[in-house]
C-alpha cells in the first residue's frame, strides 16, 4: 500500500470520527436543550397553599356561597339580562379547598392555579412524575359562534416551556373517546358538554338549569357574552326558556 493510500484512510478515518463526535456533541446540546425546556419554570406560577386532607374538605368556599352563587340566585330571579363575575382569586381559594394532591394512572397532581388574562383562561398545576416535578399549562380560550354556541378551545398545552400541543389534541381526543366507550356518560349534562368542548373541540349550548343549584328556582340561563380581563371572567347571562 502506497503512502497516498495510507493517507487517505487516515483522512478518512479522522473525518468519521469528527462527524461522530458532530453528532454525539449535537445529541447532548439537544438533550440539554429539551431538559431545560421540560424543566422550566414560568416566573408568575406559584404553587396554592392547600388545605390537609380530612381539614374542612366538606365546607364549601365562601366565595362561592357568599359572592358567586348569589349573583345566579338574585339576576335568575329577576329573569333579566345580568352579569355574573367571577374573580380570579376567588377561584383559586376555592380550587385549594379540594383534596391535593390527586393521583393518576401514577402522575401526582398539584392544585392548579388559575389565571383570567385578555388572551383567555390560563390553568397552571405541577405534575410529579416519578419524583420529576414538571410545570403544566393550559391555555383555554371561551368563544361563542354566530348560533350562540359556546366554544371552549384549548389554544395551547405546554410542559414547561416545551409546546406539546398537538400531541396534547390526540391523546385529549383519544381519551374522551375510550371514555365514551367505556363509561355510561350523560352526554347532556353541563360538565360532559364542557368535558366534550374541551377535550373534543365540540361545541354546546350555553344553558344553566338553575334549578340544578338551587331548588326553589325554576329557570334557565343562557351565557350571551363572555369577556376576560386580567384577574375577572365576566358572563353576560339572559333568561333562557
Amino acid at each position: 500500500m502506497s503512502n497516498k493510500d495510507t493517507d487517505k484512510k487516515l483522512k478518512v478515518g479522522k473525518k468519521r470520527k469528527f462527524k461522530k463526535r458532530y453528532w454525539l456533541l449535537l445529541d447532548l446540546v439537544l438533550a440539554i436543550i429539551i431538559f431545560t425546556l421540560l424543566f422550566h419554570k414560568p416566573a408568575r406560577y406559584k404553587p396554592q397553599d392547600t388545605v390537609p386532607a380530612g381539614n374542612n374538605q366538606d365546607q364549601i368556599n365562601p366565595y362561592l356561597t357568599n359572592v358567586l352563587l348569589p349573583q345566579l340566585y338574585n339576576g335568575a330571579q329577576h329573569q333579566e339580562p345580568f352579569d355574573l363575575v367571577v374573580i380570579q382569586k376567588g377561584i383559586n381559594e376555592t380550587i385549594s379547598q379540594y383534596q391535593w394532591p390527586q393521583e393518576s394512572n401514577g402522575v401526582v397532581l398539584s392544585a392548579p392555579t388559575v389565571f383570567f388574562v385578555p388572551e383567555g383562561i390560563v390553568l397552571m398545576g405541577t405534575a410529579n412524575i416519578k419524583g420529576a416535578e414538571l410545570v403544566v399549562t393550559v391555555v383555554a380560550r371561551p368563544s361563542l359562534d354566530e348560533q350562540g354556541l359556546l366554544h371552549l378551545r384549548v389554544e395551547k398545552v405546554k410542559i414547561g416551556a416545551m409546546n406539546i400541543t398537538p400531541i396534547a389534541r390526540l391523546m385529549a381526543k383519544r381519551m374522551y373517546a375510550e371514555r365514551l366507550a367505556t363509561v355510561n356518560v350523560d352526554t347532556e349534562n353541563l360538565r360532559a358538554k364542557i368535558a366534550a368542548s374541551l377535550l373534543n373541540d365540540e361545541p354546546f349550548e350555553p344553558i344553566i338549569n338553575v334549578r340544578d343549584i338551587f331548588d326553589d328556582v325554576d329557570k334557565k340561563v343562557r351565557v350571551e357574552k363572555v369577556t376576560i380581563t386580567q384577574k375577572k371572567l365576566i358572563l353576560r347571562l339572559v333568561p333562557a326558556s
